[in-house]
């Protein structure tokens, strides 16, 4: 539709149906969500005047729609933000994504798509690989929004083709730190297909037949029982990059990362002080929470698009996670 208002005519037909239900089936290709915010904002007229979206039609109403409902396509705008970058050329870069950066832009409205690490990256580096779209530009794989470490960022298309055939082709190794909830096994693997969870969406889940493949190796690199209880810090290695793949895997194994509340981690960590420290009236935190996942990704290894060298990179934990395992006393067992 290229005009900026549109109109509707419901017939008999149309009887008892929802508006939103019925202007969800005549544009098509728009959302029911993004017809329910036409609504919402009161671009939408019945017979001249605004309407609920649970309005029931009678037929023979005129509806009109102000404006377009299907919106502009995203696109991604330098942003003045620091990055932490550890190594650039003329083809790529390597940046240290800190914890509560969204990668790129996506559906939520202007303020959700701002202090994303492409608007960083687009004014650190003005050009980068278009092969993602308008709104990803250079991006050639993605950390969760509250994890951080190592991200490799194109600057070309012929370097971003490459590298993403290096991890379609499980080329690239990646290595990330976990704390999570108990004691697993010393080391494992974890295979189980990973599949969007059809109860609650923003979830992934290893419970449904037919989902992507998936690979996670662990091991158990220090383990300890804390006045907080068990906890466990593991090297984790992926084959795979699925959304979620590292949180849902552990979470399946009922060690879920510690600070992960959507894949059951405790929301707050309280003290089992003991009788003598009860008796002492010891003052240390009675509880812990942690803002944040306990993952990090800390080792990148790829072969360089263009000169073909081998190239790895790795970052310790941040100072927010280091404190974190000091304040949960956190020693060996």
């Amino acid at each position: 539709m290229s005009s900026s208002t549109h109109q509707f005519r419901t017939t008999v037909e149309n009887a008892g149906q929802r508006l939103d239900q019925f202007l969800t089936t005549a544009l098509g290709s728009v959302s029911r969500a993004r017809v329910q915010e036409l609504i919402e904002q009161q671009k939408v007229a019945v017979n001249g005047a605004t309407a609920r979206r649970s309005l029931k039609l009678r037929g023979d109403e005129l509806i009109e729609i102000t404006g377009e409902p299907e919106r502009a396509p995203l696109k991604a705008v330098p942003e003045d933000i620091p990055l932490d970058v550890v190594y650039e050329d003329d083809h790529l870069a390597v940046v240290n994504k800190p914890a509560g950066m969204i990668v790129h832009a996506g559906a939520g409205g202007e303020e959700r798509n701002r202090g994303t690490l492409v608007n960083a990256l687009l004014f650190r580096f003005r050009n980068l690989s278009g092969v993602g779209g308008a709104a990803r530009p250079g991006i050639v794989h993605r950390l969760d929004k509250e994890t951080s470490g190592l991200m490799v960022v194109a600057k070309t298309d012929e370097a971003h083709r490459k590298l993403a055939a290096q991890f379609a082709s499980r080329q690239v190794r990646k290595k990330y730190i976990a704390l999570v909830m108990g004691w697993p096994p010393e080391k494992g693997t974890v295979t189980a297909e990973i599949s969007r969870d059809r109860l609650r969406p923003t979830r992934m889940t290893t419970r449904r037949s037919g989902g992507h493949a998936a690979v996670s190796h662990y091991l158990v690199k220090r383990k300890a029982e804390t006045p907080f209880g068990k906890f466990a810090l593991l090297e984790v290695q992926i084959e795979t990059g699925r959304t979620h793949q590292i949180r849902v895997h552990l979470s399946s194994l009922h060690h879920p990362v510690l600070g992960d509340t959507l894949y059951g981690a405790a929301h707050t960590l309280r003290r089992n002080s003991t009788r003598r420290e009860q008796l002492d009236g010891y003052k240390a935190s009675e509880q812990l929470s942690l803002g944040r996942n306990f993952l990090h990704a800390a080792v990148l290894e790829f072969v360089h698009p263009v000169t073909h060298e081998r190239l790895r990179f790795e970052k310790p934990l941040p100072s927010d996670l280091q404190n974190f395992l000091k304040q949960l006393e956190f020693t060996t067992a």
